[in-house]
């Protein structure tokens, strides 16, 4: 990729908006981007942490494989979003496994290059830091909902989210597109894909959502939020 294209994403990348110009060509220096086909691996679990990933278009998941061999998913990213950025504060191992979702743009900046950089630019270290914070927040609050709500509550709750990080509005609708299929979603709501298949099927036939494989589309999020 051109270095004209890189710093035009770099440019249009909104954790970067406030840095200047040179700033914005210093970054460009040490970043490096790639096309990755949909389906493979970006990083492994066990490997070492040594890069910050931003993800420029695409969808990426991040997993987790227990002790008898199931895989999770502990969260998505989408465009826009930074992944990774644990190895800022982590001198070790990776714990979880990057895979695309669909074909993805990502730059990868070398953990090093990245610290030395924030080092030199405060207000970006701020916002990193509450970066990480957020989304520590984030997992917590997902695991409150597998400890203390029933598969629909967790399931509606997943979707609320995705609504509110992803979804558009549109007069009283809000669409969501990507949807996902019902074996991610039940990776990420520690439930059966079959029972997912059965919670979004309810709440279709009571005309709160309807969905394909391409998208969302939720009737009354005011009453969707009730029964989460």
């Amino acid at each position: 990729m051109s270095d004209k294209s890189k710093l035009w994403y770099l440019e249009n990348f909104n954790l970067f908006k406030s840095l200047s110009k040179e700033k914005l060509d210093a970054l460009n220096i040490i970043t490096h981007m790639k096309e990755i086909p949909k389906s493979e691996p970006i990083y492994f679990a066990k490997a070492v942490s040594n890069a910050i990933f931003l993800l420029k278009k695409g969808r990426v998941k991040l997993t987790r494989t227990s002790a008898d061999g199931k895989e999770m998913i502990m969260g998505l990213v989408n465009a826009g979003e930074v992944f990774g950025e644990m190895s800022i504060m982590d001198e070790g191992e990776r714990t979880d496994f990057a895979i695309t979702m669909e074909p993805s743009l990502i730059c990868a900046i070398s953990k090093e290059d990245f610290k030395n950089f924030l080092n030199e630019n405060p207000e970006l270290n701020l916002k990193i830091t509450k970066l990480i914070g957020f989304k520590l927040k984030k997992f917590s609050e997902r695991i409150e909902d597998l400890v203390f709500k029933d598969a629909t509550q967790r399931v509606i709750s997943f979707l609320m989210n995705l609504a509110n990080e992803n979804g558009k509005i549109i007069g009283t609708e809000i669409f969501v597109k990507p949807f996902l299929t019902h074996q991610d979603i039940a990776e990420l709501t520690a439930c059966s894909r079959q029972t997912v298949n059965a919670i979004l099927t309810d709440l279709r036939e009571k005309e709160l959502i309807t969905f394909d494989r391409r998208k969302l589309i939720i009737y009354n999020s005011e009453e969707l939020k009730k029964l989460a």
